[in-house]
């Protein structure tokens, strides 16, 4: 198989891309052909596809394909606050001045264009939430985020992200801007209202105007040079004297200097400046030769549409296949305040996209279903005064592969509303005056009735008030049982603790009259007991041994010639001994020492050891 020319292959693409600029409304007509050549190549190697016709059939038969390839196309790579250098100067330097620039009574505009899946736009919004402070920002931010891409802008909307997109955030600051969802996390609701997403081609489109600051990294980069000249002359248009243009690092305006102040070059930061430069001026249609009369027939044709629609009875807005007005009727000027001048901007920057009813997603869910959309009595409040529109979305198609345009009509119902709702006032007037008359005829019974109840209920009540005594006469006998319980309880532990007392005194005596020396150590051969005997034989108080390691004391014993003695008596269970041991007590008597070592049956084992002197052949 031989691969087609150049100038073959050059039209083959041109032909794809008009085929998909007829089937999605996707106009790459100012994108760099190299870029989206290799971009769809690659996507067809992808999919094992040769050639573009081939890639044709396939978007054809297979409509999920065109997602994956805009995706491609596009290449929506971003996350909040990338490239923190120039976001930090972007708040230091220039977020202060926007403020002083804008009356405090004024909104201030931000559009963030190409904003891919919506991170940029929201920076936007904490940056100025972090200069304004939450509730001002609310009150007085607008952040128009557009794009091209409605998978991107869908995701956008959501405002859900990875955590890997919120790194350049500290723990802090995610947390006062983002709740967690899942292993995920989504941007706060309330400051998620102040963008505005939106579809929007920056090559095709009316831009967005009045702006504080425009803010398009790294989309321009992608179109040829006239594009780029188009772009930056809509991008001009669009801000006000004195608002910035901030750009991505690829992205430069060294040859526009004229119209554009450099803040930081390395940052790619612009201001516009006063005047100067050339004009923004739509797209004009290309007028074939020799087709006046056509033209002429067209004329007149859209004006009579035009009559006609100025002489419809309801207000009426047209939008195109890209959210943008292009047609307003006379009633919709009128009742609404918009102009002819309107034409051209994107619906969604009108206040009436928002107010009497949200319409924006509900022109996305027409569009996307393909279904006619009806609000009932949206109300319109100016100042005391209430208005009520029946609204109707019906999307238009253009014809098989054409994108569908959106026709939104607002029905005046605030007559009708208010006359249902006096009908009704009148009825449920009459209703309860019936319900007076009934009642009327009613109440004698009902008095009688009443009587009867309350002697009923004085009844009850006193058969209540018994129960209740009952139940607190048995609670008072459960209080005496249970404290005649404790106080059985008390006496036990009395006579309990009155036989521990005498035990103790009576061992006590036991061990203080034997006259040999009588120790008892623990398991862990710390001393439990030490007689008065041991205290006569060896100079040692009871006090000064108690709970100390036997092994360690120091009293003229040499303890350690009695381990393996110990170690014996507690291995066999037996008793050990009797070992002579000779000694000096502490005040510096000779000893010869008898040790007897006995277990101790106790608790937690042990050891008894008895001690006699028997140098005089006594006991001591």
């Amino acid at each position: 198989m031989t691969e087609p020319a150049g100038a073959e292959l050059d039209q083959e693409l041109e032909d794809l891309l008009g085929f998909i600029r007829d089937a999605r409304g996707f106009d790459f007509t100012g994108y760099k052909r190299s870029t989206l050549s290799r971009r769809i190549r690659k996507r067809m190697g992808e999919v094992a596809v040769l050639t573009y016709p081939d890639y044709r059939d396939r978007l054809e038969a297979d409509a999920d394909e065109f997602r994956t390839l805009f995706n491609t196309i596009l290449i929506n790579v971003t996350a909040v606050f990338r490239d923190p250098d120039a976001w930090t100067l972007l708040q230091r330097e220039v977020v202060p001045e926007v403020l002083a620039s804008v009356a405090p009574e004024s909104d201030i505009r931000v559009w963030s264009a190409g904003c891919s899946s919506g991170e940029e736009a929201y920076s936007l919004v904490m940056m100025f939430a972090e200069a304004l402070g939450i509730d001002e920002c609310m009150n007085r931010v607008k952040v128009y985020a557009t794009d091209v891409d409605e998978e991107a802008l869908r995701e956008a909307r959501a405002g859900l992200y990875p955590a890997k997109s919120l790194e350049a955030l500290s723990p802090e600051f995610r947390e006062k801007y983002f709740e967690p969802s899942g292993a995920q996390f989504v941007f706060r609701p309330d400051l998620r209202r102040r963008v505005i997403f939106g579809r929007h081609d920056i090559t095709h489109d009316a831009p967005i105007s009045r702006l504080d600051l425009l803010v398009c990294r790294n989309t321009v980069m992608y179109f040829n040079v006239e594009a780029q000249s188009q772009i930056i002359d809509r991008f001009h248009f669009a801000l006000r004297e004195g608002g910035y243009l901030f750009l991505g690092k690829a992205e430069m305006l060294l040859s526009d200097s004229e119209r554009f102040e450099a803040i930081s070059i390395r940052q790619r930061i612009f201001r516009r400046r006063p005047g100067g430069g050339r004009p923004y001026a739509p797209s004009q249609m290309k007028i074939r030769p020799g087709v006046g009369a056509e033209i002429q027939a067209a004329t007149r044709m859209r004006q009579l549409r035009e009559l006609i629609l100025d002489a419809a009875p309801g207000a009426g807005i047209a939008l195109d296949a890209d959210g943008s007005v292009v047609m307003i009727n006379n009633q919709a000027r009128s009742q609404f305040g918009i102009s002819m001048n309107d034409i051209g901007r994107p619906f969604q920057d009108l206040e009436l996209s928002y107010r009497p009813t949200e319409l924006r997603s509900l022109i996305d869910q027409a569009t996307h279903e393909r279904r006619t959309l009806r609000v009932n009595a949206a109300e319109r409040r100016l100042g005391e005064d209430v208005q009520y529109f029946d609204i109707l979305i019906q999307p238009i198609s253009q014809g098989p592969g054409l994108p569908v345009v959106i026709n939104i009509t607002f029905s005046d119902v605030t007559l009708a509303t208010r006359l249902k709702d006096e009908v009704k006032r009148v009825r449920e007037d009459l209703e309860t005056a019936y319900e007076e008359l009934q009642s009327t005829n009613e109440e004698l019974e009902t008095t009688n009735e009443e009587l009867q109840s309350s002697i009923e209920e004085l009844e009850t009540t006193n058969e209540e008030l018994q129960s209740t005594n009952e139940e607190l006469e048995t609670t008072n006998e459960e209080l005496q049982s249970g404290n005649e319980e404790l106080e059985t309880m008390n006496d036990e532990m009395q006579l309990r603790t009155m036989d521990l007392d005498e035990a103790r005194a009576f061992l006590e005596g036991v061990m203080s009259s034997i006259a040999a020396g009588v120790v008892v150590l623990s398991a862990d051969m710390k001393v439990r007991s030490w007689n008065r005997g041991a205290s006569e034989l060896w100079g040692l108080r009871a006090d000064e041994a108690l709970d100390e390691p036997f092994f360690s004391l120091s009293f003229g014993l040499p303890t350690t010639e009695l381990h393996d003695t110990i170690q014996e008596c507690i291995a066999s269970g037996k008793q050990a001994g009797a070992l002579i041991v000779p000694s000096v007590n502490r005040i510096g008597r000779t000893i010869q020492c008898s040790v007897t070592c006995s277990p101790f049956a106790g608790h937690k084992g042990g050891v008894v050891l008895l001690m006699e002197d028997i140098a005089n052949g006594a006991v001591s």
